[in-house]
């Protein structure tokens, strides 16, 4: 059975630590929705339920989920210092 990703164990964060920077960054907490929204479509496509989603498909999903997932990386990493 497949189950959702754990996100913030990659991620090395805890869940508070994530709640308090998801309140102050408006784009990151849009980041973290649009991932919760596609690890879900994995999970879906993932299902012995789901029998019509190609290989190729999930491979797309799982793809559009990892961009998503760095994007929130880039967030949550502070720049870099440029000296």
């Amino acid at each position: 059975m497949p189950v959702k990703h754990d996100l913030l164990k990659d991620l090395n964060i805890t869940k508070e630590e994530i709640t308090a920077r998801r309140g102050k960054d408006q784009r990151l907490s849009q980041l973290l929705d649009s991932y919760d929204a596609v690890d879900a479509e994995v999970v879906e496509a993932e299902s012995p339920s789901s029998g019509n989603v190609t290989d190729n498909q999930l491979k797309k999903l799982k793809e559009k989920r990892l961009l998503v997932k760095d994007k929130i990386v880039q967030r949550l990493t502070p720049a870099a210092d440029p000296t």
